[in-house]
């Protein structure tokens, strides 16, 4: 992201000598413990937050409106969505903004404090929140946070409470931190933001696996300063437990003032003409008889073969950048070339030919070439990302990563049965179960063999050898969402050190990697004492900088 995060307003381009004059405005507290730098770093890295303010992000979907363009569901979503463009100039056409919070690794000055990296930072030419606060008080920090409840509507920005620091370094290491969690920092999370609207319809989506996923369609209502028409019913045992009908006024809630989903009826709002919502019983993609595992609380589609709904997922999932990285290929192109009849499984992606696009809508000359060149490039994919391409179930980059290094090749890996899988490190009987029952489709394994047939790599090949061997017989698990690093790559730097990485945590664990939103992995780590990590602490062990 490094170039484009150059083109984001507020960053800057060289750090600016600190000069006495510059404070953070409203400090509140005796400027003795405001000492600034008096030169620049040797080395430093600034941590922070790309957002767009409300009113930039609702002018930008005006724009998109007027062209034709997808609107972005919230400034979330769209500043990351931003961030992530391969080609700098829309970035930088993207109202983009920062804030500097923190630091990791720095050499050439001393930083003792939160309240003094603030300073610093700003003194440097970053733009840091003007509503932080330092107190000497505890009551002091409540009351400030409580106020904020009251006051979070005239933010120009959208966030979902305040964050709390103890300001001493000295102290935040001392006090350190348990799993993912700092004992020297807390979240004052605001409430979440709901309102009441009308539920007009009920639409089931049917993922890449079969499984369907009930949303509602509700009358427009802003919440939170996002217009709100659709949110997430989860399953059908989520309709039926709340009673949740078609017709019903109900509450709508933003989860983490972000994601939309219905609470349920206001029941109190009823007239009478509600209707019961029927779950169904037959695809609505393919009518294939619908089918649940006990214990499971989705129905899925067993029609993994031939239901429409689920190739277009299922092409969405193949040309990801965590599986083959085809880049020209997104959710309304899948659409279109599975509804066309181009593509009637995941291979037909490498027959494509020019003249198919010809005719189409949006796909000039350039276009078509540079769609042909990313689908070449992608048969040189590693094994395991061919492997997660397939979309077995169960099975992510860690798990794929464990397969490719096990069997070699595709071939290899088709003829395994369900022990010699279970039989990998962190590999458990759900993963090796799901293997074999996706391999045991005749119509899976025609894929492979036209993959192979258009020439996409199958086989693992030569790897390279470990930058170090500092972690060689150590086994990690990761969970959760990293703050900079992707799961693929911090397994990649485990690897390049020796490390193993596996799906699974057992007595056999060296380390769980902890980021936002661990779960269960986690809670087995703690209860069977391995230790574990947070992203700077496995960076800190590997010797590696942040990326």
């Amino acid at each position: 992201m490094t170039a484009n995060l150059r083109t984001v307003g507020g960053v800057p381009l060289r750090l600016r000598m600190p000069t006495a004059e510059l404070r953070i405005q409203d400090s509140g507290f005796s400027s003795a413990t405001s000492a600034q730098p008096s030169a620049l770093p040797f080395s430093i890295e600034v941590r922070g937050e790309v957002y767009i303010r409300i009113a930039d992000f609702e002018a930008l979907n005006v724009g998109l409106a007027a062209s034709g363009e997808k609107v972005f569901a919230n400034a979330r979503n769209s500043a990351a969505g931003s961030l992530r463009q391969k080609d700098p100039a829309l970035t930088a056409s993207r109202p983009l903004r920062f804030f500097a919070y923190a630091v990791g690794p720095f050499s050439g000055i001393t930083l003792s404090s939160q309240w003094q990296t603030l300073q610093t930072l700003k003194a440097f030419g970053f733009p840091v929140n003007r509503d932080a606060r330092r107190f000497e008080d505890f009551d002091e920090v409540l009351a400030y946070c409580r106020a904020w409840m009251g006051r979070r509507d005239s933010l120009e920005y959208e966030a979902d409470g305040v964050v709390v620091k103890i300001d001493d370094f000295a102290q935040q290491r001392e006090l350190g931190v348990v799993g993912r969690d700092p004992r020297w920092a807390i979240a004052f999370k605001f409430p979440a933001r709901e309102a009441t609207t009308k539920l007009l319809k009920i639409v089931v989506n049917v993922g890449r696996t079969g499984v369907l996923t009930p949303n509602a369609e509700l009358e427009p209502v802003l919440i939170g300063g996002v217009t709100v028409r659709n949110a997430s019913l989860h399953n059908a045992d989520y309709i039926a437990q709340r009673d949740i009908c078609i017709g019903d006024v109900v509450t709508v809630k933003r989860a983490g003032d972000v994601i939309p989903y219905v609470v349920g009826p206001v029941l109190a709002r009823r007239d009478g003409s509600e209707q019961p919502y029927v779950f169904p019983t037959t695809c609505p993609a393919c009518a294939t008889p619908l089918e649940r595992v006990e214990g499971e609380a989705a129905w899925r589609c067993p029609n993994f073969g031939i239901c429409p709904a689920q190739l277009v997922r299922r092409v969405e999932h193949f040309v990801s950048r965590s599986a083959m990285d085809i880049v020209g290929i997104g959710e309304r192109q899948a659409e279109l070339f599975v509804t066309s009849g181009l593509i009637k499984d995941v291979a037909d992606i490498y027959v494509l030919r020019a003249e198919q696009f010809e005719a189409m809508e949006g796909f000039g000359p350039k276009r078509i070439a540079n769609l042909l060149a990313a689908i070449a490039e992608s048969k040189q994919c590693p094994l395991e990302r061919l492997i997660v391409a397939l979309g077995i179930r169960y099975v992510g980059s860690v798990a794929a990563q464990a397969l490719a290094d096990e069997f070699g090749s595709i071939d290899a890996l088709l003829q395994a049965d369900q022990a010699r899988i279970e039989a990998i490190d962190g590999l458990g009987p759900v993963v090796a179960s799901s293997v074999v029952d996706f391999f045991a489709h005749t119509s899976n394994r025609a894929v492979v063999e036209k993959l192979r047939a258009a020439g996409v790599n199958t086989s693992a090949g030569e790897r390279a050898a470990p930058k170090s061997a500092a972690l060689a017989g150590k086994t990690f698990v990761l969970t959760g969402t990293l703050p900079t690093l992707g799961r693929e790559q911090a397994a990649q730097l485990i690897a390049a050190h020796g490390g193993k990485v596996t799906d699974s945590v057992s007595k056999k664990t060296s380390y769980v990697v902890a980021g936002a939103a661990a779960g269960s992995k986690l809670a087995k780590a703690q209860s069977l004492n391995i230790t574990v990590l947070d992203e700077l602490a496995l960076l800190n062990l590997l010797g590696e900088p942040l990326p």
